[in-house]
């Protein structure tokens, strides 16, 4: 068929502009960057002993949603034919007559793009969850849970925001790339799960310091790069308002690293790089849910608002007793709710207008439209509640499963889940440094022959493992058999001069 007889008979791909396609294409890809960004970020946040299972249950979990996501996930978020306001029916199922029709979210790219847009967003969105984990949660059963998660929790959620037919979209939601469905749903399902997982044991609470920077660090700007194709191409086209929505979230980032790294520096007297990276993350955050929607002197004022109140937010934890080991509550959860709520004052309709599409949007109270406030605040209100409650059901349920119990036994994460759960390492000298005083000899210098034995470089997390193990064979702290009787003492040589005679 020549090219005349394909636009003859509607070639689907002449309904579209190409530069917007291409973008929206390219930004889902970028999308998908930020999984490893997260993998990475997790990984240094963490112990050593423990690093890779993060980046092995981020990794599968991302497996796990895109499976979801074709067979059901995306019809339940927005099929087009339920009209509950609630939840999507089957019509998509296995992405069944998704084509070359105009998206939901926007009239300029084919829903077969936008599905796999969608797609990515919410596997960023259990990647985040997945921090949840951290240094005692089995990854087996927490592939079920996202499965499960995904269909309950998180579809339900896009289906109130975006869905032609959710209830928050009629209602007016200002809700611009996912503070509800992807910041909220993060956040306080990350907080239900740690909530059901328990608090670590205080050995491995002690004196807990990321096991390598530089790592958070690479994983924070590969988030950074990653996000700009999140807020950008939530415009979902080529247009001024991707462009704002980028402008906006570099802003918001930047300051907010900024304050958060000051007010870190007030208390230490170090510029912390965790700090930094930390308020960068929470600047984003909060971009998410308004980067479409602000001018750019509200970024400038969201970025510094969420530096300071995410970085006092770390406190929460240990107010509400739930070992939220990576601050996903502080962080995500409550720079989403900010970011909700600051649209219903700096949201401009001449902004959101930038994209040539939603040209008859409201805005908020910079448009004098007062009643955005309560609005907002009620979606903030049923995202919290909603994903607390079932994701926390959720997760007690399968954990009174034997087989799919949540957590490992102390034993396990004694001995590091790495070890446990994994069998392989982030870094090759871990397995020789946790058993380091099962094989090294007992150390003795010259006329001192009870010198303790050296201290293995880098241990830096809590009481070191060779001052837990006692010299009489007793259990090592990872909970294997004793010891193995010791080698022969080395002592040290005499220094020998050039003529053959001893130095002493």
């Amino acid at each position: 068929m020549n090219m005349l007889s394909r636009r003859a008979a509607g070639d689907a791909n002449n309904q579209f502009d190409g530069g917007d396609v291409s973008f929206i294409a390219v930004c889902g890809i970028l999308v998908f960057f930020m999984i490893p960004g997260v993998a990475f970020l997790y990984s240094g946040l963490s112990r050593r002993k423990s690093a890779l299972s993060l980046v092995w249950a981020v990794a599968a979990s991302n497996a796990v949603v895109i499976f979801q996501w074709w067979l059901w996930g995306y019809s339940l978020a927005f099929s087009p034919t339920a009209t509950n306001g609630y939840i999507g029916n089957l019509r998509s199922f296995a992405l069944r007559k998704v084509l070359g029709d105009p998206s939901p979210g926007s009239p300029l790219i084919p829903e077969l793009l936008y599905s796999f847009y969608q797609m990515e967003f919410a596997c960023v969105t259990v990647a985040i969850l997945m921090g949840a984990l951290a240094e005692r949660g089995r990854v087996f059963p927490a592939m079920v849970f996202t499965f499960i998660w995904m269909t309950l929790v998180y579809c339900p959620i896009a289906c109130w925001a975006w869905s032609t037919n959710g209830w928050g979209s009629k209602w007016g939601v200002l809700d611009y790339a996912g503070g509800g469905p992807v910041e909220i749903g993060s956040g306080i399902g990350g907080l239900a799960y740690s909530w059901a997982l328990g608090r670590r044991s205080e050995r491995e609470l002690r004196n807990f310091r990321p096991h390598n920077v530089s790592l958070v660090g690479l994983g924070t700007f590969i988030l950074w790069f990653g996000w700009l194709g999140f807020n950008g191409g939530s415009a979902f086209g080529a247009n001024l308002r991707a462009i704002m929505a980028i402008w906006n979230s570099m802003i918001a980032a930047a300051l907010s690293g900024a304050v958060w790294c000051l007010l870190d520096f007030r208390l230490e007297r170090k510029w912390s790089m965790v700090g930094f990276c930390s308020g960068t993350i929470a600047g984003l955050v909060i971009a998410t849910p308004t980067s479409g929607f602000i001018p750019q002197w509200a970024a400038v004022i969201m970025g510094i608002l969420v530096g300071a109140i995410a970085n006092y937010s770390t406190k929460l934890k240990f107010i509400l007793r739930i070992d939220d080991a990576l601050d996903l509550c502080a962080e995500h959860a409550i720079g989403g709710i900010l970011g909700l709520l600051m649209n219903a004052l700096f949201a401009d309709k001449d902004i959101i207008a930038l994209d040539g599409v939603n040209t008859s949007a409201e805005g908020g109270w910079l448009n004098h439209n007062w009643k955005q406030l309560y609005i907002q605040f009620t979606y903030v209100v049923a995202c919290v509640t909603y994903t607390f409650i079932v994701t926390a059901a959720i997760a007690m349920t399968l954990n009174s499963i034997p087989a799919l119990r949540l957590r490992a036994t102390p034993e396990e994460e004694m001995l590091g889940l790495d070890d446990a759960e994994i069998g392989e390492f982030a870094t090759d000298y871990i397995e020789v440094r946790r058993d380091y005083t099962d094989w090294t000899p007992p150390y003795h210098h010259k006329d001192d022959s009870d010198s303790d034995a050296p201290l293995a470089a880098g241990d830096r997390h809590g009481v070191p493992d060779n001052q837990l193990s006692g010299s009489d064979g007793a259990a090592h702290p990872n909970g294997k058999a004793k010891a193995a009787p010791a080698l022969p003492s080395i002592s040290e040589k005499p220094e020998v001069r050039e003529n053959g005679h001893s130095m002493q």
